[in-house]
């Protein structure tokens, strides 16, 4: 049995491979800790999985403004003391990253500790911490065909996402019912990420009586904090009742994924694994201020394999036009549907297992009685949700 120090907070396509990882670390035999940030959607999407092991790290994102960048400076360094303090008492065999403000302290304690590093990253351009930290890492998980400077190819392995056992695809009737939609009627989510997209709520609350004209029933998943918790009747042209859901933050996506006929997203890598999962067709609006344009260059490849279409959000007022000609078009989504069980043949997870047990040490080294060290003192080691 070998253990694991996984850095994976800050947003859901951090932590949700993360917890997919410990998932799979566990299943094996493996011990895991895993580090999350103070953001409320880490505790949202910790609370249901209590067979996990959580504890929250200092951190705040990089930014050049003055305060932002004095608070990054010293929340960075309370999470290097923090780092050094589990990892010194802990003594994990192997730490893996997913990139994001809670990884790099961990990282460069890590390499100073001498302790195998793994860093994974998800979009087709790398982000500043992996860019940053890729040539202290034994292991580095890119999406096929990704490159990355300074890095050896001796290290680096071509994986996808690793998603969460829970994301299965379910009957399409079942999961709507399971909703409560009418299954004779066609569904459309809307999902803008774990931290919600203003851009689509505001596109499908100014569309929604066009929409619900059509027939077209809605899931919008507005985002923590940005709204939500109403539901909504509307008549379509036939006069049959059509229902419009708001919700700021979904607990079961492989339901919500399954009973939609089409999604309108972001295009998050995360989000894009669970579309491939639940083979789900997706119009994809990627985020235009996203770090480097990464989410454009992940919709443009996913629209490349035949997985969704991609709209620029400077048209998303034509947007409505583009859903009804999909949704409606049952050969093009049987056919997006095919393709996307296609991609979801390689199963990342097991790669990564496989590749991960490789790197821990034959002869893990253990703290007494297995359990985390006594708390650090006062700013670096906030209570655990």
């Amino acid at each position: 049995m070998s253990r694991f120090l996984i850095a994976c907070g800050g947003t859901g396509g951090h932590l949700s491979p993360g917890i997919a990882l410990a998932e799979g670390l566990h299943a094996r035999g493996h011990e895991t800790t895993l580090l999350i940030s103070h953001k409320q959607v880490d505790a949202r999407l910790i609370g249901k999985y209590p067979q996990l092991r959580f504890e929250r790290i200092p951190g705040a994102p990089f930014t050049l403004r003055p305060l932002g960048l004095l608070r990054f400076c010293w929340r960075q360094t309370a999470a290097f003391c923090f780092s050094a303090h589990i990892i010194r008492a802990w003594r994990p065999d192997v730490i893996v990253g997913f990139g994001g403000f809670t990884t790099a302290g961990l990282i460069v304690v890590a390499a100073l500790f001498r302790r195998p590093v793994a860093l994974h990253e998800a979009n087709r351009v790398p982000g500043r911490a992996i860019r940053l930290l890729g040539g202290l890492a034994q292991r580095l998980y890119l999406p096929p065909g990704v490159r990355m400077a300074g890095v050896r190819m001796a290290r680096v392995r071509h994986v996808g996402l690793p998603v969460r056992n829970e994301i299965v695809r379910l009957p399409r009737e079942a999961a709507q019912a399971r909703l409560g939609f009418d299954p004779s009627q066609k569904v459309l989510a809307i999902l803008g990420g774990s931290q919600g997209a203003s851009a689509l709520n505001h596109w499908v609350r100014g569309h929604l009586d066009r929409l619900a004209a059509e027939g077209i029933q809605v899931c919008c998943v507005t985002g923590l904090g940005k709204g939500g918790d109403e539901v909504r009747a509307l008549r379509a042209k036939s006069g049959q009742t059509v229902k419009a859901v708001f919700m700021p933050f979904c607990d079961d996506v492989a339901t919500l994924l399954s009973a939609a006929d089409l999604v309108v997203s972001r295009a998050g890598a995360g989000t894009i694994a669970e579309l491939i999962r639940c083979a789900t067709p997706a119009i994809l609006v990627p985020f235009p201020q996203a770090a480097d344009n990464h989410q454009w260059a992940n919709a443009r490849f996913f629209e490349q394999q035949g997985g969704a279409v991609v709209v620029d959000q400077h048209y998303l007022a034509d947007l409505d036009r583009e859903v009804c000609d999909v949704i409606f078009n049952d050969w093009l989504l049987r056919k997006f549907r095919a393709n996307l069980q296609r991609m979801d043949r390689t199963r990342s997870l097991d790669l990564i297992l496989n590749d991960l047990e490789g790197l821990a040490p034959s002869a893990p080294a253990t703290a007494a009685g297995g359990r985390l060290p006594p708390a650090p003192p006062a700013e670096s080691r906030p209570q655990t949700a």
